[in-house]
């Protein structure tokens, strides 16, 4: 750890993560928790919203995990709801917060020596472990009518479905890939040195948010340009999308009144840990590197749904790995936001999702 002094190396309040802006949680306590990097979190907490009732038997559990920056809260707001494939009158629906998201366990809550900068590396691993350590102690749930994730959440859902394969019957990955990128490696270190690059940020030991400023500015600037597609930009689709209290009426101001005012309320810590997760995602670390035997491991029914104008999980990656997993099928959709699509900006886009989900769960297992 850095040179710290004791309020610096106490929890940073951020509204951000608030019940209050985030939507209803619970804290679940999962004690000490060794990390696959060999770090210890000492009293590891997931931040976990529920949906539904979970039956008799206990076969009727939906599992979402998070994406990088992201809450339960965009799935509850999005994809939950009565007559959604997501429905919660037939189906327990657990969405939980990634570590390091700022809800669960994160960087900027610690205390003692793993705060701040000194918080442990964490990888897809460790999340997929704590969540099924969550489901089995805390639920009495062993095994998963589905797992379904979008980018992030993706990448955990495709460590489930290959380190838990006996647990996971179906498994849905969402702009997603089983074994992070090159480009996706490159992509994610941009976003990081947008951060670690202003002066603010003081080796990860700064005392607000408002001190990276700057970085968090620039990281939204890098989101602006590759996480929404070309099309969305020169159609000018960002005219329709509405928010409560704002309006904009250039692609400038857009930027500046959504994108921007969206990563400056987050955590820069939280999502330094949270891209150098991303960055290393790779199931082939259970089979010595061999892509094709981690894949082949999936007995889930399998279904991988790509975006199609998504510039850094575009669906000829996601094909490349879905033809590698047995019996499984590639179903692109389509959104010209491209990987912010996830956002569920179209109704189209959501109807064609739900489609997918509704057929998978029908699907026999």
């Amino acid at each position: 750890m850095t040179a710290l002094d004791e309020e610096s190396a106490m929890p940073i309040d951020n509204p951000f993560y608030t019940p209050e802006v985030q939507g209803a949680y619970e804290l679940h306590g999962l004690g000490r928790f060794e990390l696959e990097e060999g770090g210890v979190i000492p009293d590891l907490q997931l931040a976990v919203a529920t949906y539904g009732e979970l039956n008799e038997a206990k076969d009727n559990a939906i599992l979402i995990p998070t994406w990088f920056s992201g809450t339960h809260q965009t799935w509850e707001l999005t994809y939950i709801g009565e007559g959604r494939a997501l429905d919660p009158s037939h189906f327990f629906i657990v969405v939980v917060n990634q570590i390091g998201n700022g809800l669960s366990t994160s960087p900027h809550t610690a205390d003692g020596d793993i705060a701040m900068a000194a918080f442990p590396h964490v990888r897809i691993g460790d999340d997929v472990r704590a969540q099924e350590q969550l489901l089995r102690e805390v639920f009495g749930i062993d095994r998963l009518a589905l797992v379904v994730g979008g980018s992030m959440g993706a990448q955990q859902t495709w460590e489930w479905a290959v380190r838990f394969p006996e647990k996971v019957q179906r498994a849905a990955m969402i702009a997603g890939t089983a074994q992070n990128t090159p480009h996706d490696v490159l992509f994610t270190q941009t976003l990081m040195d947008a951060i670690t690059s202003d002066p603010g940020w003081n080796g990860g030991d700064y005392a607000s948010p408002a001190d990276v400023g700057e970085g968090l500015r620039r990281h939204a600037d890098i989101w602006a340009v590759m996480g929404l597609s070309t099309e969305f930009w020169r159609s000018e689709f960002w005219r329709g999308i509405e928010l409560p209290d704002v309006t904009w009426d250039t692609f400038e101001e857009f930027r500046d009144r959504f994108l921007r005012p969206t990563f400056a309320a987050m955590d820069p810590n939280a999502l330094l840990s949270m891209g150098w997760k991303w960055q290393r995602g790779d199931v082939a670390r259970h089979t010595g590197g061999d892509l094709a035997a981690a894949l082949g491991r999936i007995t889930a029914k399998t279904f991988v749904l790509p975006i199609d104008e998504d510039m850094f999980f575009p669906p000829r990656d996601c094909a490349r790995e879905q033809e590698l997993v047995p019996g499984s099928e590639l179903r692109t959709l389509h959104s010209v936001a491209g990987h912010f699509g996830l956002f569920g900006f179209e109704e189209s886009y959501l109807a064609e999702l739900d489609g997918h989900l509704r057929e998978l769960l029908a699907m026999e297992v």
